[in-house]
């Protein structure tokens, strides 16, 4: 742009509120200067103003105010008042407000120059475009982030997709009080931004707590099915406002629901019953099962296991386990000729070590050899131990018997999706092993190009919880710093939220190309991390009110405050009305939904029969075939894999996950094999 176009767009239409004054005691410097006004302007902190004096423009933020008048001590105007605060002056005394500005831009660039006297106007549309850089950027990389507003005037304010997705860098971070900061609705904006500007775009997120995501298919408001309509009328479901309205319409973000949502799930304790409160019959059409086998944690034992009671020798045969025995076909041959069996289950493992165990205590027992391949026996018993109990400890997510597991549409990712994983009621370790793992599987695919989309985002609440700034260096802490360092060059991206910004690990925050601040607590700004606001900043967001924040981006030289739109999606609570978690199942209730699922014509009746007749842990096998294939005729499914009741046989000592049964096929019988 020519200095003849910007001067153009520089209109004479600003409003003029106030002029430079530079004084022996607050001179002006390149990088800030002071300004008076009027009694009756509209600055105040977080104003965007520009002076012009003439050949050069200079473009500032408000970070600080103060007014004084010719009354040189308190003293004075007690006297002048008669000592009574309610009198009536004698005559008015002058009150100056001045305000220190931060320069965001200037015009031309160099020389770089203290800020010339000169009057100061107040931004439009196209001062705030300069003032933050957005017109080397809008056309192509804008996101909206939110609008400045002063008075009536709504100007977008966009962030820089290079700068926020990558490769330029990427990651953003929003912190604020619980409950207060709309922590939440200004993620789920921000997506809605990326989804309608940028392309070959998903995202993956973490329900962590309750059940704030767990409708984000659902607007706010004016559904378009006339029953749900009616049913949040008379909820009084329905937060969105005339200005909320306004804000879409200025930004050009479609002000609807996301159109494509997954939702996962592991299974509660009972294996067929999943543990997530989107459990209500008119919502379950897109919430599917997150259950893992063996192959798919064994890589991540550190994960899982004490850490403390690991060392280095049991370390290296679990290595040898999920690098070599678990790929071997044939099954590996003992020195007495025997052939270890093949395993792909927790339940192939056990047997693995059964046979292992025994065959080196027979061999103890005749020339005292106590290693198989440089494993010392000790060594392979405290793994066999430490292995054992994992299915008992994450009942629900890992499966004993099954090979082929419920899992995210590895390679199949779409633009737009959004794929929630339901982990609010797992304790700390099971969230941890369900964070890793898909965060591993995210950063694996990508790598190689095969996820389905060129760029993830992924969102986790409560940082401070997976990267402290202290404690002990865990799997999931390691991997989450590699996202935040690397992540951008592959397309990782890593959203998060949490309270207290301080407590997260600075190596976190530190590559974090935007911040966001929503409301704060005056104890978190007395840290260190926020002595580079000034002091007007940080009271302003102490008390900042629901959808407002401050952001820090790489394009904006000062932090900018800014107003978003709360995003037509239904709130959680409004979701847990409208649809209230169904009760537990029963296995009969579970098989007849499924089956009904596919095929609406299957009756309850011909479904019960077979359950009743059938091995319950071959039914919910058959279950998960179902729920995996999606067949056209799930009863055919269901009958061909649901065995007849089995004889109870006794568990072995230390075996691994609950006592088991039976089952018709054998030990060796797969209910995933096709016939």
């Amino acid at each position: 742009m020519t200095m003849e176009e910007e001067k153009a767009g520089f209109s004479a239409d600003l409003r003029q509120v106030g002029r430079v004054v530079a004084t022996e005691a607050k001179p002006n410097t390149a990088y800030e200067f002071h300004f008076w006004t009027g009694e009756g302007s509209p600055v105040g902190i977080g104003t965007l103003v520009v002076v012009d004096a003439g050949a050069t423009q200079v473009y500032g933020v408000v970070i600080e105010a103060w007014s004084f008048t010719d009354v040189s001590s308190a003293m004075h105007d007690y006297i002048g008042m008669e000592e009574r605060p309610d009198n009536e002056p004698m005559t008015r005394r002058p009150e100056v407000r001045c305000y220190t500005a931060a320069v965001l831009r200037r015009d031309p660039e160099e020389p770089v120059q203290p800020v010339p006297v000169g009057p100061v106007y107040l931004s439009d549309d196209f001062c705030v475009k300069r003032s933050l850089r957005m017109d080397t950027y809008a056309e192509k990389t804008g996101v909206p982030i939110g609008v400045y507003q002063n008075g009536e005037m709504l100007s977008p304010v966009l962030l820089d997709a290079e700068f926020l997705l990558g490769p330029e860098a990427a990651h953003a971070t929003l912190t604020g009080v619980s409950g207060l900061a709309t922590k939440t609705s200004a993620i789920e904006f921000l997506l809605q931004s990326i989804f309608a500007t940028q392309d070959n775009v998903a995202c993956v997120c973490f329900n962590v707590k309750g059940h704030d995501m767990l409708f984000l298919d659902y607007p706010d408001q004016s559904p378009e099915d006339p029953d749900l309509a009616e049913r949040y009328e008379k909820l009084g479901v329905g937060q969105l406002t005339p200005d909320d309205f306004a804000m879409y319409d200025a930004l050009g973000v479609p002000c609807e629901a996301f159109r494509d949502v997954h939702y996962y799930a592991p299974y509660k304790e009972d294996q067929f019953n999943l543990s997530t409160l989107r459990s209500n019959p008119d919502v379950t059409h897109n919430v599917s099962a997150l259950a893992w086998g063996l192959t798919d944690i064994l890589e991540f034992a550190e994960v899982v296991l004490n850490r403390d009671d690991i060392d280095a020798k049991a370390d290296a045969f679990i290595q040898y386990i999920n690098q070599t025995v678990i790929r071997d076909e044939n099954g590996i041959k003992l020195s007495n000729g025997d052939c270890l069996p093949p395993v792909r289950t927790f339940q192939d493992l056990e047997r693995w070590f059964r046979q292992l165990l025994k065959h080196l205590e027979d061999e103890k027992g005749g020339r005292g050899e106590e290693q198989f391949r440089t494993h010392n026996v000790m060594t392979i018993r405290k793994v066999y131990n430490r292995l054992s109990n994992l299915v008992t400890r994450y009942r629900g997510l890992l499966v004993e018997r099954d090979e082929r597991c419920a899992d995210l549409p590895w390679g199949e990712f779409k633009p737009g999706s959004i794929y929630v994983i339901d982990i609010a009621k797992m304790d700390a370790q099971g969230q941890d092993l369900v964070v890793t793992r898909v965060v591993s599987k995210l950063r694996e695919y990508l790598e190689k190009k095969k996820l389905g989309v060129e760029k993830c985002v992924v969102v986790v609440d409560e940082l401070n919880k997976y990267a402290p700034s202290d404690g002990p260096e865990t799997y999931l802490k390691k991997t989450l710093l590699d996202i935040s360092e690397r992540g951008r060059y592959i397309g990782l991206v890593l959203f998060s939220a949490q309270q207290f910004r301080s407590q997260v690990h600075k190596r976190v925050v530190g590559n974090c190309g935007t911040s966001m601040y929503g409301r704060m607590d005056m104890d978190e700004l007395s840290t260190p991390g926020y002595q580079v606001l000034s002091r007007a900043e940080r009271e302003k967001l102490a008390t900042l009110s629901k959808g407002q924040l401050m952001v820090r981006h790489p394009h904006f030289s000062q932090a900018i405050f800014v107003k978003f739109p709360r995003p037509n999606i239904l709130r959680g609570s409004d979701g847990i009305k409208l649809f209230p978690e169904a009760g537990e199942l029963s296995l009969e209730d579970v098989a007849v939904r499924v089956c009904r699922e596919y095929d609406r014509t299957v009756t309850t009746d011909a479904v019960r029969a077979v359950v009743e007749e059938s091995d319950r842990e071959s039914v919910i096998n058959a279950l998960n075939r179902i729920r995996l294939e999606c067949p056209p005729d799930p009863l055919a499914v269901l009958k061909k894999l649901a065995k007849s009741q089995p004889q109870v046989a006794p568990a072995g000592p230390g075996g691994f996950g609950a006592p088991r049964v039976a089952s018709a096929g054998g030990d060796d019988y797969d209910p995933f094999e096709k016939g």
